[in-house]
């Protein structure tokens, strides 16, 4: 999707105008020119005094797949920005087989503004399906449930577990606590028993059709839009 070409600025953002360039994208796989801006008009005569800014981009065109908000701005300084705005809400997913949905999750997470990814069991994870959004999402890693159930008691984060299972409650008309942790299963056979023992709550998605579940992507993508639309 195309981007707008002058957005409107955000607090302590120049009103420069922003031309479309075709200059490489730093650090997304999208081809140049699809999207973004190009060099900042003027000359360096002309760019903004503002840190969050990066010159190596003011110089080249901004490119990267980032809302207009964050044109031009350092990778570090969008973090920085997305750090205080965070919702309190973790996404948390077992991964035992090498889950490829874990890319999508993680790019979902970013999308909804998720306080931190947790991957449970095998730290390796396929990054591609995160397009990038990991540069700008916390990621930890727990080596057993265990783990991380500990550290979500630390932390006093109550676990709901994301499974269609017996006993689980419909997501619509199941308690969903502002500041929890969501756990999903792996594609296949979902949550382990001692995910589920671990978890404070179990929910599911209704569905309506002739399989017995949807994919795990799609299914951290539905409870993350539940959680923005009661809480964010």
């Amino acid at each position: 999707m195309t981007d707008a070409q002058n957005p409107t600025p955000s607090p302590g953002e120049t009103t420069q105008p922003r031309p479309t360039g075709s200059a490489p994208a730093q650090d997304d796989p999208t081809p140049a020119a699809t999207h973004g801006v190009g060099p900042w008009p003027g000359g360096p005569d002309e760019w903004p005094d503002d840190p969050r800014y990066d010159r190596e981009l003011l110089e080249n065109g901004d490119t990267r797949n980032v809302v207009d908000d964050y044109r031009y701005w350092s990778m570090d300084a969008i973090v920085a920005d997305l750090d205080e705005k965070r919702h309190p809400f973790h996404v948390a997913i077992e991964n035992w087989q090498h889950d490829l949905n874990i890319g999508s999750i993680v790019r979902s997470a970013n999308a909804f503004l998720a306080a931190e990814v947790h991957i449970v069991g095998k730290r390796r994870w396929n990054r591609r399906g995160a397009m990038v959004t990991d540069r700008y999402q916390h990621v930890r890693h727990h080596e057993d449930v265990a783990a991380f159930t500990a550290w979500a008691r630390e932390a006093g984060l109550p676990v709901i577990a994301v499974d269609n299972v017996e006993g689980s409650v419909p997501v619509d008309r199941a308690e969903l606590p502002e500041a929890c942790v969501l756990l999903f299963g792996q594609e296949g056979p979902g949550l382990s028993p001692e995910a589920i023992e671990a978890a404070t709550g179990v929910v599911e998605i209704t569905q309506y059709g002739s399989t017995r579940s949807i994919n795990a992507a799609s299914a951290a993508a539905v409870i993350m839009y539940e959680w923005c639309r009661r809480w964010a």
